[in-house]
């Protein structure tokens, strides 16, 4: 009580609580006794709402998460967004005393790309207007692991030295990664620091396929990285001067052995190009020129065929001898 005078009356609820709704009565006593009743009733905002996850998420499977909201009156309305699209979940309600206890619960699939996606479940309510509860949660996606070599840029010789990197992916993310080389033991000189494989002065006996192996409890993966060494071309001379030495096989250095060998196809084309075009002329000559040939040789007979039979038309007229003519045509 904070005020008492004959006309007036005034209490004061501080730390407000549910037990706290009900009536409260004012009563006036006078020859008769009047009352009147003023209703308090108390609204309870909800707390930032929590997340349980039911199931765990592995790729290729569904999750499920629910969203809770363990105190509040009237009920809290609860909504799961992702990328400010909500998702359609079940809701609960469930009563403790005055308040409610409100749940949201959503199944989704996963796949390995969901792993560290944002979700949200927001809480509404009257007492908060436009203000809204809001936890925030990211997709833990479990699933096997990936390895890929990266490989060395350019010809690796003699003396020069490698750093094999092996990327693996995966979730959990593989603690134990194992370099080894297929039917063959690590050279000596192989440096294993983590993901990286280093070799330093290689040589011939470095050749191999190298293999990086990672693994989790979702499952296994490798991959492999063929190594060739080559021998440059003034090392590889003194093998072949002496025959009576063990041969070895030995990989020249490419970038010796492609303008020795590069210089001879393009002659052999040249070359060949060559001939077909000479061909091609000798034979459009030849039949030009027999062509030309055999029309001089019509036009010749025609020629001579006209003449003989004007003589004999001379003949004819000028009354000579028909067998003069017959003779003098014949001849």
């Amino acid at each position: 009580m904070v005020l008492f005078t004959p006309k007036l009356v005034r209490i004061t609820l501080t730390n407000v609580s549910v037990s706290d709704e009900g009536g409260y009565f004012c009563q006036l006593y006078t020859d008769d006794t009047h009352h009147q009743v003023a209703t308090l009733s108390v609204v309870v905002p909800p707390e930032v709402p929590s997340v349980e996850v039911k199931t765990e998420a592995v790729e290729g499977g569904e999750v499920e998460l629910t969203c809770l909201s363990l105190r509040s009156k009237p009920p809290a309305t609860l909504r799961w967004v992702r990328d400010r699209r909500e998702i359609p979940g079940v809701i609960s309600q469930q009563e403790n005393g005055k308040t409610v206890s409100v749940s949201n619960t959503i199944r989704i699939p996963v796949e390995r790309k969901d792993n560290r996606a944002a979700l949200s479940c927001e809480a509404s309510h009257p007492a908060l207007v436009s203000q809204k509860r809001v936890r925030h949660y990211s997709l833990d996606v479990h699933f096997a692991p990936t390895v890929k070599i990266v490989p060395p840029q350019g010809i690796l010789r003699e003396g020069d030295s490698l750093s094999l990197t092996c990327s693996v992916t995966g979730n959990p993310l593989p603690r134990d990664i194992q370099w080894s080389r297929v039917n063959d033991t690590l050279p000596e000189r192989a440096e294993k620091t983590g993901n990286i494989l280093h070799m330093s002065r290689l040589s011939q006996s470095h050749n191999g396929t190298y293999l990086c192996q990672a693994h989790n409890n979702y499952g296994r993966a490798a991959d492999h990285y063929t190594l060739l060494v080559y021998v440059s071309v003034a090392q590889s001379h003194p093998a072949i001067a002496h025959p009576n030495l063990p041969s070895s096989k030995e990989y020249q250095d490419p970038g010796a052995v492609v303008e020795t060998h590069s210089a001879v196809p393009f002659a052999v084309i040249g070359g060949i190009l060559a001939l077909l075009v000479f061909t091609v002329i000798c034979v459009l000559i030849v039949t030009i020129w027999c062509s030309v040939r055999q029309k001089g040789s019509y036009l010749t007979h025609e020629a001579s065929g006209l003449d003989e039979h004007g003589e004999v038309q001379e003949a004819f007229l000028n009354g000579n001898d028909a067998s003069q003519g017959k003779k003098e045509y014949l001849l």
